[in-house]
């Protein structure tokens, strides 16, 4: 048996396939990161507003939820090969269009707005089809989680680079290098799904309507709460803590008086963080425990945000910066790959796709709601008051994180409350 077999952490790249998908998706997302840096980037050396990243953070990712229905049942209806084929193709010309958009000196707020609100749809189809695509890409189902943490941990590592590099890239040769080179990576993806040589989909039946089938995803998690609470604590992380990236570039400015390449190393040491979270998880053996990890890394998602918030020393501030990266990575890996797992075939591409409501929803909004907050008390208290909820959320969800429950402990107390009050009322 090959070292690479007999590695925990490698597992998956047993399966050639998988070794192929994740090779493209690794080339693909250190675009995307840098296409994502460039683009906030370039709204606030135009508008020097933090509300404005608010709006340009929504406009990609709230379409994203607002299309995540059709999104999901495409997963399961249609070919999902052709479906992210299809998507790849739009990506390119989005990035052209946004690099040709600056090279010619034509940038405007609302161009770029409308760009990635297209960007937003994309993803809304591009996505689910994506995840989905893991279960027929890796050989042995029990490799699943350690593939799903591996893709996670390669997504974090372009978070660490991506940043970087297109902070370099920004203060050297400028904003449209950075949307080229992502449009090129978007061929590392159509490459490998060639190489993979993937069957023919299996004809899935259409005799019920979008709305419909999507539903029935819902139904399916009221008789799910073990996936039900996981998706409804990232909705609730989504809105209210992940979008502490929307006040980074303002730290990275106005508190450490730095520029572009500063704020790519904050994005590049959070990156990090991630990546040591999801080695962690690919590491661990199949089994239990991930809903522990899951509330252990709100808690350091929290400390290191009000740790962060109040550090006016670069080095020591990118120590927690790491410490946010490591909270960070858990909230969607933990939730995909329970959801993944513990998903019925025929209904995974649904359950994503709400899964998909909860993140580009809640995160986009949560997006416009610290820009707008932070324009009033302040970008680092801003930062602050996430820190306190993200370990708020930890304690009110510890029940169900941590003893088993298929309930928080909030929904637990009213439960007990009203179990007191029937036996009051007979005795």
């Amino acid at each position: 048996m090959s070292r690479l077999s007999e590695s925990n952490t490698f597992r998956a790249f047993r399966s050639r396939k998988y070794a192929l998908y994740f090779t493209g998706r690794s080339v693909s997302q250190f675009g995307t990161w840098m296409q994502r840096t460039a683009v906030v980037w370039v709204v606030y050396s135009m508008t020097n507003s933090a509300f404005l990243i608010g709006v340009t953070i929504f406009a990609e990712q709230f379409p994203s939820f607002l299309f995540s229905i059709p999104g999901g049942v495409a997963a399961d209806r249609y070919d999902r090969h052709k479906i992210i084929r299809i998507m790849q193709i739009l990506s390119v010309i989005q990035s052209v269009l946004m690099a040709l958009m600056v090279m010619t000196g034509h940038t405007a707020v609302w161009a770029i707005l409308t760009l990635s609100v297209i960007l937003g749809i994309i993803n809304a189809f591009d996505v689910p089809a994506r995840q989905a695509l893991v279960h027929e890409v890796v050989a042995d189902p029990a490799d699943l989680p350690n593939a799903i943490a591996l893709t996670t941990a390669m997504a974090s590592l372009a978070g660490l680079l991506g940043p970087v590099l297109s902070g370099l890239v920004l203060t050297t040769i400028g904003a449209a290098v950075c949307f080229f080179i992502n449009a090129a990576s978007f061929g590392g993806v159509i490459l490998s799904l060639i190489l993979m040589k993937l069957p023919a989909a299996p004809t899935r039946k259409k005799d019920k309507k979008v709305f419909a089938e999507f539903a029935e995803g819902f139904a399916y998690l009221k008789q799910s709460p073990n996936i039900g609470w996981m998706i409804v604590l990232l909705a609730l992380v989504s809105l209210l803590v992940l979008p502490y990236n929307t006040v980074l570039p303002v730290i990275a400015r106005e508190i450490f008086k730095g520029n572009a390449s500063t704020y790519g190393l904050i994005n590049g040491f959070i990156g990090a963080g991630a990546v040591i979270g999801t080695v962690y998880l690919a590491s661990r053996k199949p089994g239990g425990g991930l809903k522990k990890i899951l509330f252990v890394s709100n808690i350091i998602l929290g400390v290191g945000l009000i740790c962060f918030s109040q550090s006016r020393h670069f080095p020591l501030a990118m120590l927690f910066a790491v410490l946010v990266g490591f909270g960070s990575m858990a909230q969607f890996t933990i939730s995909n790959i329970v959801a993944q797992s513990e998903s019925a075939p025929e209904m995974r591409g649904r359950i994503i796709g709400i899964m998909l409501m909860a993140l580009f929803g809640m995160a986009p909004l949560g997006s416009l709601v610290v820009g707008a907050v932070s324009q009033h008390i302040g970008a680092p208290t801003t930062m602050l008051a996430q820190g306190v909820i993200a370990i708020v959320l930890a304690i009110v969800f510890s029940r169900f994180l941590l003893t088993g429950s298929s309930k928080p402990i909030v929904k637990n107390i009213i439960a007990d409350e009203a179990e007191e009050l029937v036996k009051e009322e007979y005795t």
